[in-house]
């Protein structure tokens, strides 16, 4: 038992040595740094517009189209880097597998395209 509990002391460590870091980081921010922010600094950001008085205003659906985008692009990453890696051990079943994963993200992003999701004004 006490073996195994051995072997987590280096992310132990990493962690330590992590949050020992962001607190200096932190803490020499407020050091050297100008704490008087003005109105403008300490303003809401939304989107790229101003904020409004109702949560329920309407404002252009492109921004969730390429947010969605985004999400979908940033999956596509995540999953062909251990694919990948591991295409040797997966031999033809996991290739054609990935290519009809990307064959179905290539068929959205080709739809959105053609609906002028990613034309801006």
């Amino acid at each position: 038992m006490h073996d195994m509990l051995r072997e987590y002391l280096p992310i132990l460590l990493f962690i330590g040595i992590a949050a020992g870091m962001a607190a200096a980081a932190v803490i020499a921010s407020y050091i050297v740094a100008r704490q008087r922010p003005d109105p403008e600094k300490v303003s809401a950001y939304e989107c790229g517009f101003d904020a409004f008085d109702n949560a329920r205003g309407q404002f252009d659906v492109r921004f969730y189209l390429v947010a969605i985008l985004f999400i979908i692009f940033d999956l596509e990453i995540a999953f062909l880097f251990p694919w990948a890696v591991s295409l040797s051990d997966t031999g033809l079943f996991g290739f054609w597998s990935m290519m009809a994963f990307l064959g179905v993200l290539t068929v959205g992003f080709v739809y959105e395209w053609r609906k002028g999701a990613l034309e801006w004004e």
